[in-house]
């Protein structure tokens, strides 16, 4: 008995079939796995923040450094684009690491810088004001009650050091001058993940084109980049959320 085999035709049909219907299912299924980051991103800031808001309550009112040196919620890894585990060591020895005890909850799943053969790990930054690093344009806050609208007020930025894993802190000049500073990562189609000083987060979705433009820059890892950039007086719209909600005892 002969068994009928595809003729060319017919092979090429389903070939288009099946074509079509991955066209179609593609798009589907990406949207899918983008929303899955998100969830999963917002989650892991929510996390930080009530390891954040934690430590202040076991330490007298006291806001955990915002720096990435020894004694503060994450140290820095050596050399900068060090290795993973070195990394992971880094985080260890942060002061937050005792109240979520998984480095996992430090990374972004949508995170795809790659310094060389190492993978930039940790995801976000503490905002300067918010006991970081020392600005000219503002006193930092030492204690939570420096914080006047903690709903309102982010510590946790989801940033692109385009130098390797994030190190300092996120800056911004929030006072007169006016001016970006350090980009955010836009990983989430042009949205980041922020955290507040009240224990929630949630996704920003940006505005100002000048401000994403920038930003993608970074994520690009142009080696032009630019660390300071002051936005146009008609696309202030993402500057004027993120200066009014920076963490700090006081802004000129």
């Amino acid at each position: 008995m002969r068994t009928r085999a595809f003729t060319l035709i017919e092979l090429l049909v389903v070939i288009a079939i099946i074509a079509v219907l991955m066209a179609i299912l593609m798009p589907s299924l990406r949207l899918a796995r983008d929303q899955a980051r998100r969830v999963h991103c917002i989650s892991n800031v929510k996390t930080l923040c009530l390891a954040w808001y934690m430590y202040k309550d076991e330490n007298d009112d006291k806001l955990v450094g915002g720096n990435t040196n020894p004694n503060n919620w994450v140290d820095r890894p050596s050399p900068q684009q060090a290795p993973i585990e070195e990394q992971h060591d880094a985080i260890r020895r942060g002061l937050l690491f005792p109240y979520t005890k998984n480095v996992d909850i430090y990374h972004c799943p949508a995170d795809r810088r790659q310094p060389g053969l190492n993978v930039a790990f940790l995801s976000f930054s503490v905002a300067g004001g918010a006991n970081g690093e020392t600005w000219s344009s503002y006193t930092a806050a030492r204690i939570y009650s420096d914080l006047k609208r903690p709903a309102t007020t982010y510590i946790f930025v989801e940033e692109a050091d385009t130098r390797g894993t994030n190190i300092g802190s996120w800056q911004m000049d929030p006072g007169p001058s006016g001016r970006w500073v350090d980009p955010v990562a836009m990983w989430h189609n042009r949205r980041s993940t922020l955290g507040f000083a009240d224990g929630h987060a949630e996704m920003r979705a940006w505005q100002d084109q000048s401000f994403i433009e920038w930003n993608l820059q970074a994520m690009d890892r142009l080696p032009s980049f630019d660390f300071n950039m002051t936005p146009p007086a008609d696309d202030r719209e993402d500057f004027h959320y993120m200066s009014q909600n920076f963490p700090a005892k006081s802004i000129p």
